[in-house]
């Protein structure tokens, strides 16, 4: 069937390779899939797309070739022969910066154009719009530009640089993040576990109070930006400091444990007995950079 819509080969039909092919299915691009486990992409070939025996066919198959593997190794046995002169090879593997720049030169020995990725979505957030996901791309400009539309089809686009290591810098910087929320909520439940309060009543105050400090992280990136750690100062660390061993009563009254919390006060203290009473909590950030 001829729709018009740019052809797309992908390797990998994990859970996020699947939404992904789905996505550029339902936005009517022909799509050619290859999976080390055939039986997934015989279930994609039933929707429309065609399943190719070898990745080496699957790549030959189409200019724009999306990998979307397990880790780099998987990567490199998965193109391993394959010819990929010509080919414009975008990688939305989960990477480091280091891999994803000799991913780039890989790419670019062998005669392709090279586009990293970092998915900052999770499979029910792909080919919805309005959910808010979204793909960091890093690498070839000028192949981000042509091939912008369909990059954007299973969810948003995004170009962070020529650099194809920021791509997985920014997802690794987002999902660390992410993951220090997480241990944040972790500990709130765990302060209430034993008491007969419902974490369903905590979860809404929860998320408003969370989404009520993440603007901070604005005066935090002006901060290190400018120099001056003291600016904009709502909350001094030296005040903060001395309502820590609070929070480390309340979780051992609790019956809590405070492993989550006492990295980033022993940081914090750090940071005091360098002179830093006056500032916001900004200097930690300085503390972590080896």
């Amino acid at each position: 069937m001829i729709t018009g819509k740019a052809p797309v080969t992908l390797l990998g039909l994990g859970a996020m390779g699947t939404a992904l092919a789905r996505a550029w299915l339902a936005a009517g691009h022909p799509l050619t899939v290859w999976n080390r486990t055939p039986a997934r992409a015989a279930a994609l070939a039933a929707e429309g797309a065609k399943a190719a025996d070898s990745a080496a066919a699957a790549v030959a198959a189409n200019p724009l070739v999306v990998v979307c593997l397990l880790d780099d190794a998987s990567v490199a046995d998965a193109l391993d022969g394959t010819d990929l002169t010509g080919k414009d090879l975008v990688n939305l593997t989960t990477t480091t910066p280091a891999e994803a720049r000799a991913r780039a030169r890989w790419a670019h020995e062998r005669g392709a154009r090279y586009l990293d990725g970092g998915i900052m979505a999770v499979p029910p957030m792909i080919g919805a719009p309005g959910a808010g996901g979204y793909v960091l791309h890093s690498g070839s400009r000028e192949l981000f530009e042509q091939h912008r539309e369909t990059l954007a089809a299973p969810a948003g686009a995004t170009y962070v640089g020529t650099d194809p290591g920021f791509a997985a810098l920014y997802d690794m910087a987002l999902l660390g993040a992410m993951y220090g929320m997480f241990a944040g909520a972790a500990h709130a439940f765990a302060l209430i576990r034993k008491e007969d309060i419902d974490p369903v009543a905590l979860a809404p105050l929860l998320a408003d109070w969370l989404v009520a400090m993440a603007p901070s992280v604005h005066r935090t990136a002006a901060n290190l930006r400018g120099g001056d750690y003291t600016e904009g100062v709502v909350s001094s660390l030296a005040m903060q400091v001395a309502g820590t061993p609070a929070f480390l009563r309340a979780a051992e009254e609790q019956g809590a444990s405070a492993e989550l919390l006492r990295p980033y006060f022993d940081l914090m203290r750090r940071r005091l007995d360098e002179g830093g009473g006056d500032e916001d909590l900004t200097g930690v950030v300085d503390l972590l950079v080896r």
